[in-house]
């Protein structure tokens, strides 16, 4: 099977990457950042082009959500299989008179970061259960953990993702500031930042809580604000503390 990759960014990068290393063959990887493509292209030896699509059976969308419909009328072959990697937009939005699907990787993607790519889950969509096959064998590949899922559904896998990793990720940016502001080393708090994601694999994330909101401890929570000088970082505060509370009814 002949497969294309379009896109040069993190997710495109992985993906070919993971292919590669499962000896998945990808006939290009095509995209707009010559940079960028020649760069996967050298690391991972695949052919790459910012000009010409080469055919395929199947290409796989690595773009923006925002750019997914545009650059799907690129492709003009009729009789493919053609898959974006959005976790939030129906395979109906790629537009042109091919099989639609969604082949969708749940996990954050940095370049510079190495991942393992049999734990990442996939999510499959398709028209048919043959291209679903087709799809499937191809992630199991890759991953130890595929599954089926149409886009009602991944709307809300995607919804998760981004409570449990963007905006996580978004408050371990707020407390370095808050660290730096000191000249405290960030690094001090990597033990407690891995403690606390390694605990929700063996306990429920809500019975893991811990901290002064949900001891009510109102003499801390008063401290803290009091502590807190610009305003955005005290109003995240105060709807962190208070959606807490709430959650266990103090």
């Amino acid at each position: 099977m002949q497969i294309v990759i379009i896109g040069s960014g993190n997710v495109a990068y992985h993906i070919a990457k993971a292919f590669s290393l499962k000896g998945i063959s990808l006939a290009q990887i095509f995209g707009r950042n010559e940079k960028e493509l020649s760069e996967i292209s050298e690391e991972l030896h695949i052919p790459y082009s910012t000009e010409k699509l080469e055919d395929a059976d199947l290409y796989i969308i690595c773009v923006s959500d925002h750019s997914v419909e545009e650059v799907s009328k690129m492709i003009t072959k009729k009789n493919c299989l053609v898959a974006h990697t959005s976790g939030s937009l129906p395979k109906e939005t790629l537009s042109g008179e091919y099989r639609k699907a969604s082949f969708y990787p749940l996990q954050t993607f940095s370049k510079s970061k190495e991942l393992e790519y049999e734990k990442i889950p996939f999510f499959i969509e398709t028209e048919n259960k043959e291209d679903t096959k087709i799809l499937f064998d191809l992630a199991s590949r890759v991953s130890e953990n595929v599954m089926e899922s149409n886009h009602e559904k991944r709307k809300y896998i995607h919804l998760t993702a981004v409570f449990a990793c963007n905006f996580v990720n978004h408050l371990f940016s707020r407390a370095k500031e808050i660290s730096d502001s000191q000249e405290i080393p960030f690094d001090y708090f990597l033990p407690l930042i891995d403690e606390t994601i390694q605990k929700i694999h063996e306990i429920e994330p809500k019975m893991a809580q811990t901290g002064p909101a949900v001891r009510n401890d109102l003499r801390i929570l008063e401290l803290h604000e009091q502590l807190i000088q610009d305003e955005e970082s005290l109003s995240i505060y105060k709807t962190m503390n208070h959606s807490i509370q709430k959650m266990y009814e103090l």
